[in-house]
C-alpha cells in the first residue's frame, strides 16, 4: 500500500454500535478524507451519517457517506464490524461463530471485488475465527487481513494495572495474548512499568504482587466485556478506539507494536491459525510477527488457546466449506 494523498475507509456494519463509534473515533482522529458506512439498516445508516456530518465545523474535512458495497470501491482500509452480537447473560464470543460465518460469506466477496488492494480489519466476533475466514474467502495475503485481536484486552489490562499502581496506563507495557476471548492470558513475564519489571515496581510501591493479585486482575480483564454487556447491552467505545489505533498505525506507517490477530505458523505449537500476538503494524499491514519469549506456563496457555480456536474452526468453518 503506497503513499496516498486521498485516504478512503469503509466500515461494513457502520450503523451498529461498534461501527458508528469507530466512524466517530476515526473522524475525530482525522484519519480519512472519505468514510463510507454500509449496513443493512439503511435508515439508521443515513441517520448516523447525518449526525456525523453535522460536526463538520469541528473536525478536519472528511466526506462521510451512507452507501452500498459499490460505494466502497478503492478503499484503503475496510473495517468489518457486521455480525450478530453477544447476548446479555454470558454468551461467549465463540458461540457466535456459525451465524457470523454465514454473514461473512456474503460480505467478503463483495468488499474484495471492489477493493482488491485494500487492507481488511476485522472487528466482528469471534474475531480470531472470522479473521481466518476473511483470509480464506478474500484470497488476500495474510499481511492484509488483520483482526483487532487482543489490542482491547491489552488496554483493559493496562487500565487495571494502572489503577493498582497509580500510574499512567500508557506507562504500562504488557500484553494479553491468544484468543480474544475466554482462553486469553496475560504475559506477566513481559510486563513492566516504564522499563521497571512489575515485581520490582510492586516492591517499590508496597503492592502485594502474588498469584492472587495476578488471578484477580486477569479475571477482571477476561470478564470485562460480559460485565459491560450485562449492564448496558454492548461494548463499543473502547473497541472503537482500539480500531482507530490500528488504522492510524497503518495509514501513518507508524511501525508500532500491537497485539493484533494475525495468521501464525510455527508459533510454539500454534500453526495455521489466527491469534493475538505482538506484531509490527505499518503501511503494509502486519509487517512482522514477533515471536516473543514466554515462560513455560504462558507457552502452555498460548498452545491451549490455539487448540480451542483450531477446534472451533474445524467444527464450524471447514465443515461449512465441505457441505458447500
Amino acid at each position: 500500500m503506497g503513499q496516498r494523498t486521498h485516504t478512503k475507509i469503509s466500515i461494513i456494519g457502520g450503523a451498529g454500535a461498534v461501527g458508528a463509534t469507530t466512524a466517530y473515533s476515526i473522524i475525530i482522529a482525522g484519519l480519512a478524507n472519505e468514510l463510507v458506512l454500509v449496513d443493512i439498516n439503511k435508515d439508521k445508516t443515513e441517520g448516523e451519517v447525518l449526525d456525523l456530518c453535522h460536526g463538520a465545523a469541528f473536525i478536519e474535512p472528511v466526506k462521510v457517506k451512507a452507501g452500498d458495497y459499490e460505494d466502497t470501491k478503492d478503499s484503503d482500509i475496510i473495517i468489518i464490524t457486521a455480525g450478530v452480537s453477544q447476548r446479555p447473560g454470558g454468551e461467549t464470543r465463540l458461540q457466535l461463530t456459525e451465524r457470523n460465518i454465514e454473514i461473512f460469506q456474503t460480505i467478503i466477496p463483495e468488499v474484495t471485488k471492489y477493493s482488491p488492494n485494500s487492507i481488511l480489519l476485522i472487528i466482528s466476533n469471534p474475531v480470531d475465527i472470522l479473521s481466518y475466514v476473511a483470509y480464506v474467502l478474500s484470497g488476500f495475503p495474510k499481511e492484509r487481513v488483520i483482526g483487532s485481536g487482543t489490542v482491547l484486552d491489552t488496554s483493559r489490562l493496562k487500565y487495571e494495572l494502572s489503577k493498582s499502581f497509580n500510574v499512567d496506563p500508557r506507562d504500562v507495557t504488557t500484553y494479553i495474548l491468544g484468543e480474544h476471548g475466554d482462553t486469553s492470558f496475560p504475559a506477566w513475564s513481559l510486563t513492566n512499568i516504564k522499563g521497571i519489571k512489575i515485581e520490582e515496581y510492586a516492591n517499590l510501591n508496597n503492592v502485594e504482587y502474588n498469584e492472587k493479585f495476578k488471578r484477580d486482575i486477569h479475571e477482571r480483564v477476561k470478564n470485562a466485556a460480559y460485565e459491560i454487556i450485562n449492564k448496558k447491552g454492548a461494548t463499543y467505545y473502547a473497541i472503537g478506539l482500539s480500531a482507530t489505533k490500528i488504522v492510524e498505525a497503518i495509514l501513518r506507517d507508524k511501525k508500532c507494536i500491537l497485539p493484533v490477530s494475525t495468521l501464525v505458523n510455527d508459533y510454539y505449537d500454534a500453526d495455521d491459525i489466527y491469534l493475538g500476538v505482538p506484531c509490527i503494524i505499518g503501511r503494509n499491514g502486519v509487517e512482522k510477527v514477533l515471536k516473543v519469549k514466554l515462560d513455560e506456563e504462558e507457552i502452555d496457555n498460548f498452545n491451549k488457546s490455539a487448540e480451542v480456536l483450531k477446534t472451533t474452526l474445524y467444527e464450524s468453518f471447514f465443515q461449512y466449506l465441505e457441505v458447500q
